[in-house]
């Protein structure tokens, strides 16, 4: 199954909405590495080893790959290099330096062939291989935190859903170089998440905990999650992406029946609007938020299971992605508000923490136009 997406005239109108609120996001946002866009609809700025710091970098990179502008391209163009220095200097890189490296580095040489963003590339795919636990079969989530006793004791054999979408980097510079010790690598921790993390119902658990001298499975842990035995939307929809991903790397069939479970639970999971709460099992569902920034992760997840399925299941996936875009743009789009830095609002950070709770978030928004970029006939896969 290899579908190439043509757009359609909705498909195309969405785009050009999306082409002119990017342009106005390049000034508003210039020199940012943003996260969250509270109430007052400005974007903040963290620093360059964040862990969403490669997803507006990533933006600009689709619009300069579907439109040809060379101000995209300008605008894109030393984000890896300033990742770089986060490798040679003190950090807090750790398991997502994929979020950060794929949509700037690993992108930047896919579409212009530039070898410092392949040597970038690669030297991530270095560093997230150097976190993988060899008796227990994962890469390990995190850094030590600084002032955090009971959280330090525990996180040494953590392992983390969102974790699928780094794999990507993996299998990119096993083919990059020619080297399959990078695949060996995620194809293990893929094994390890199908057998502790994605339950036979399709719900998925946040965290792993793991014993990191013998490897051996301690207990799940809630992280973002409602609770250990919760169903975390942003989870599954890391899940339903990152093991679509898998098969399409390795064409080995359990991954592709692990992201149709995940996307199938997902899917009747759903509220009306085709907008997910932050988690599927919270007690008193009527009074939680939604995460937009879950959406658009799984609509650009069930686009990648249509291209993947046989044809009998493929259109199934796509108008359901089509059906969760379509609710974003109308319900959650911030089209009307011009000084908004943000694209979608009502997007979910850490609810059990109290954090970025009805706020826009970048990531969000970069999975929300990397979407309607593959519904345009964009075919650079990055994640």
């Amino acid at each position: 199954m290899n579908t190439v997406y043509k757009p359609d005239p909705t498909v195309l109108e969405r785009w050009a909405c999306l082409q002119e609120k990017v342009d106005r996001m390049i000034p508003q946002l210039k020199g940012k590495s943003p996260h969250k866009a509270g109430v007052d609809g400005v974007y903040d700025h963290m620093n360059d080893d964040w862990w969403t710091s490669g997803f507006w970098p990533g933006i600009l990179w689709i619009m300069y790959d579907l439109t040809g502008l060379e101000y995209y391209k300008e605008e894109a163009w030393e984000w890896d290099a300033r990742f770089e220095q986060c490798i040679v200097r003190e950090s807090n890189l750790h398991h997502d330096v994929g979020f950060q490296f794929l949509p700037s580095a690993v992108i930047k040489h896919t579409i212009t062939g530039d070898l410092d963003g392949s040597r970038r590339g690669i030297l991530a795919a270095t560093l997230l291989a150097g976190r993988y636990n060899i008796a227990g079969d994962f890469i390990r989530a995190w850094n030590p935190v600084k002032n955090m006793a009971a959280w330090n004791s525990h996180n040494v054999g953590w392992a983390i859903i969102d974790s699928m979408m780094n794999l990507s980097l993996l299998f990119w510079a096993s083919e990059e170089i020619g080297d399959p010790r990078f695949s060996h690598i995620a194809k293990a921790h893929a094994d390890t998440v199908l057998q502790h993390f994605i339950r036979e119902d399709g719900s998925v658990c946040h965290i792993g905990s793991f014993d990191p001298q013998t490897g051996a499975f301690i207990e799940s842990v809630g992280g973002q999650g409602y609770g250990p035995d919760s169903a975390w939307s942003r989870g599954a929809a890391w899940a339903l992406y990152g093991m679509a991903n898998t098969y399409r790397f390795t064409q080995e069939e359990r991954y592709l029946e692990a992201a149709r479970r995940v996307a199938d639970f997902f899917l009747a999971s759903l509220e009306e609007d085709a907008v997910p709460l932050w988690d599927f099992r919270v007690d008193n569902p009527e009074n939680e938020p939604r995460d937009t920034s879950a959406a658009s992760c799984a609509a650009s997840g069930l686009l990648e299971i249509a291209k993947l399925v046989p044809a009998d299941e493929s259109k199934r996936y796509e108008l359901a992605a089509r059906r969760i875009l379509e609710s974003l743009t109308v319900n959650y789009g911030t089209w009307n508000d011009p000084q908004h830095q943000g694209i979608l609002r009502e997007g979910t950070g850490n609810k059990p923490a109290g954090q970025n709770m009805n706020v826009s978030l970048i990531y969000g928004d970069y999975f929300y136009i990397e979407a309607y970029a593959k519904l345009m006939g964009w075919e650079h896969r990055i994640f």
